[in-house]
C-alpha cells in the first residue's frame, strides 16, 4: 500500500523554488551567479572539447560539470543566507547547533539571564561544549557559573566554553558549527553516550528566554565528525 505524502511538507522543486527566494532577498546577485557559474563551467568544458576533438562528449560532460558547480554555489548562497536571517535573532545559535551532523545532543536555553543572554549544552567526541549568546561582558560569568554546575555531574571530562557573537573573541554564528567540528575528540562513542546519561539529572530550573526562538530557518547540515 503506497504511503500517503503529507500535504503539508513542500515538494522539492517549491523547496527550492523558496530557498531561491531567501537568496534573492538576501542577495539580489545570488541567482544570476548560480546560473553564471553554470554557464562558465558548459562553456570552458565545451571549449576544451572542440581543442581536443571530443566536442559531443565535452557537451555531455559539461552539463553534468555545470549542473553540479551550479548546486555547490547554489547551496553555498542558501547557507548564508540562512545565517543573515538567523543573525541577531534570540537562540539563533541554538538553531545552528542542532543543524550539526554526527552524534550531537544539543540542550537549547538551560540558562538565561534577564537580557536574554543565553547558554546552550553540546554533548558529543569533544566532552561537554557551553555556548553563550550575548556580550561577552555579561555572558563570561554565566558560562563560569555553568562549567562549574556541570562539571559537579560530569567528573573527568572536558568541558569547552564558546562565546558566539559579533564582539571580540567570539565566534561568528556563521564560523560556530566548524568550530565545534574541529574541537579535539575526547571521547568515545560509549562514554559519549555516558556523559548525555549524567546530565539528564540537572535541574532545569531555567526560565525560557521571552520571545520566539527561530524556527523558519533550517540550517544546513554540516559535515559529520570522523
Amino acid at each position: 500500500m503506497a504511503k500517503s505524502e503529507d500535504p503539508e511538507k513542500p515538494g522539492r522543486i517549491k523547496q527550492l523554488r523558496m530557498i531561491a527566494k531567501i537568496i534573492k532577498q538576501a542577495n539580489p546577485k545570488g541567482m544570476p551567479i548560480v546560473f553564471l557559474s553554470a554557464v562558465g563551467t558548459l562553456a570552458v568544458v565545451v571549449v576544451i572539447g572542440l581543442v581536443t576533438d571530443y566536442l559531443w562528449y565535452s557537451v555531455f560532460i559539461g552539463v553534468l560539470a555545470a549542473f553540479t558547480v551550479g548546486l555547490v554555489v547554489f547551496g553555498q548562497l542558501a547557507q548564508k543566507a540562512q545565517y543573515s536571517i538567523l543573525h541577531g535573532q534570540t537562540g539563533a545559535a541554538a538553531a545552528v547547533l542542532q543543524g550539526m551532523r554526527g552524534n550531537w545532543q544539543v540542550t537549547p536555553a538551560i540558562a538565561v539571564n534577564r537580557d536574554q543572554d543565553l547558554i546552550h549544552l553540546v554533548v558529543g567526541y569533544p566532552g561537554v561544549v557551553l555556548v553563550s549568546e550575548g556580550p561577552g561582558n555579561r555572558v563570561a560569568k554565566m558560562l563560569a557559573a555553568e562549567k562549574k554546575r556541570v562539571a559537579r555531574v560530569v567528573l573527568g571530562v572536558e568541558i569547552y566554553d564558546i562565546q558566539c557573537g559579533d564582539g571580540e573573541g567570539q565566534v561568528p554564528i556563521s564560523k560556530l558549527q566548524r568550530h565545534i567540528m574541529k574541537l579535539p575528540r575526547n571521547l568515545k562513542k560509549p562514554s559519549v553516550n555516558e556523559v548525555k546519561d549524567r546530565l539528564r539529572s540537572l535541574p532545569k530550573n531555567m526560565p525560557m528566554p521571552k520571545g520566539p526562538m527561530p524556527k523558519g530557518a533550517r540550517m544546513p547540515r554540516g559535515p559529520k565528525m570522523r
